[in-house]
């Protein structure tokens, strides 16, 4: 594969995982970690990056898509893949693309609602990229990400010549444990789960460009991998520093949209707010058109759905649901989500540290069973109190994390044979 190539495929990847909402969240995480914005940051980037790029290296290994779940049974595999596909896909994350990229792109320029229009207008956009699969990296790679890099660092840009605030105190819970909030904020994005259907698009556009052995796959999977975890990390440095400065326009704002919004208006007028738009228009848009093909892909891959058929209806239902609210959308599909992250990131840990084996559906279950408990918990109706003192992480939302590593370190040691004593 060229270096170009390989460069353009990283930059799709920087695209497809950069929603809009991993580019409003960052902002407000700064703001109120203050002074520990950094701490905060890095822990961050533990989770919203590193899940990803574990996901992306182990997928590279892989010789499909099914392989991740190959050790569940049939029924626990597809009950896995169509959950998280329709989550990721008409369910939530497509719809949720859609009002962001008109609450940002559209609604500050008019007095008048063009929800409707605009989201028939702009799912058939994405239904035409959808169908072309083959123009994916070019579109994307070639084309949209280094406009979406060039907006983002203007920006940034203006924000470190002519910062609009300065660092202030830190506030809540990001006054002592900056790294630890952080790191659960990252955990947060969803990211892990995203990565496991991305995650096949990649490797498809890999394989399109001519690369056929497994090895190789890997290898270039390795140095994409790279490339996103450096871009994206940079973008959420860049997004917390003009967080962290944002005290003088967004005092007290509520979301990291209105820092964005706030932030652009003051450096660049009207036209920084439509340098906004646009750019949550397009991370919007590859947004949608990525986890368009995944679903399609596995539907394809699975019961020999024809992709522009499945494409037509996902973006259909889509366009529908964008216009019931986001936060109609959030409060039906909010508890499936809590629960298909930790899953999501236990397979992708299990096939890293235990490839082919039988332990695959005992740490799922268990990260099913402490992922409703962590569900439950932040929808405020879990039963009894001081359940921190029997889940260590139970407060973090993250019960589920050290019971899976316990089922994967019994695992492991079930794996390692006894070293045989000879007699001299």
């Amino acid at each position: 594969m060229k270096k170009t190539e390989l460069i353009a495929i990283g930059f799709m990847t920087f695209a497809l995982f950069l929603g809009a909402g991993n580019l409003i969240f960052p902002p407000l995480m700064a703001q109120q970690a203050g002074e520990n914005w950094i701490t905060a940051t890095m822990g961050f980037l533990i989770t919203a990056v590193g899940i990803p790029t574990l996901a992306l290296v182990v997928l590279g290994k892989l010789s499909s898509m099914h392989e991740l779940s190959a050790g569940l049974p049939r029924w626990m595999d597809r009950a896995f893949w169509i959950a998280a596909l329709t989550t990721l896909g008409p369910a939530f994350v497509l719809p949720r693309a859609v009002t962001v990229a008109y609450e940002i792109g559209i609604k500050p320029f008019t007095a008048e609602n063009y929800l409707l229009p605009f989201s028939i207008i702009f799912c058939l956009i994405c239904l035409i990229f959808a169908l072309k699969p083959g123009k994916l990296v070019d579109y994307i790679g070639k084309i949209m990400t280094p406009l979406m890099i060039i907006m983002l660092s203007v920006l940034v840009i203006a924000a470190i010549v002519s910062p609009l605030g300065t660092t202030t105190d830190a506030i809540g819970e990001y006054v002592n444990q900056a790294g630890t909030n952080g790191l659960i904020q990252g955990y947060m994005t969803l990211d892990g789960v995203a990565s496991v259907a991305f995650g096949w698009v990649i490797i498809k556009a890999i394989r399109s460009r001519g690369v056929t052995k497994q090895e190789h796959v890997s290898k270039y999977s390795n140095y994409i991998a790279l490339i996103y975890a450096v871009l994206m990390s940079t973008c959420y440095f860049a997004m917390g520093y003009l967080g962290s400065t944002s005290s003088g326009i967004a005092p007290g704002a509520t979301n990291g949209g209105e820092i964005l919004s706030l932030y652009a208006a003051g450096e660049f007028g009207r036209a920084g707010q439509m340098l906004l738009a646009a750019l949550t228009i397009m991370t919007c848009l590859s947004t949608v058109v990525g986890l368009t093909n995944a679903n399609s892909e596995y539907y394809k891959n699975t019961f020999n759905t024809p992709v522009a058929a499945t494409s037509i209806i996902i973006i259909l239902l889509t366009t529908i649901i964008s216009n019931f609210g986001l936060e109609t959308i959030i409060e039906i599909s909010l508890p499936v989500i809590l629960i298909l992250c930790p899953i999501a990131v236990t397979l992708i840990a299990v096939c890293a540290a235990l490839p082919k084996s039988k332990w695959h559906s005992i740490a799922v279950i268990v990260a099913a069973i402490f992922g409703g408990i962590d569900t439950l918990n932040i929808q405020g109706i879990m039963p009894g109190s001081d359940w921190n003192q029997l889940f260590p992480l139970y407060d973090f939302h993250m019960s589920w994390l050290l019971p899976v590593l316990v089922v994967i370190s019994l695992a492991k040691l079930s794996t390692i044979k006894a070293i045989p004593f000879y007699k001299s």
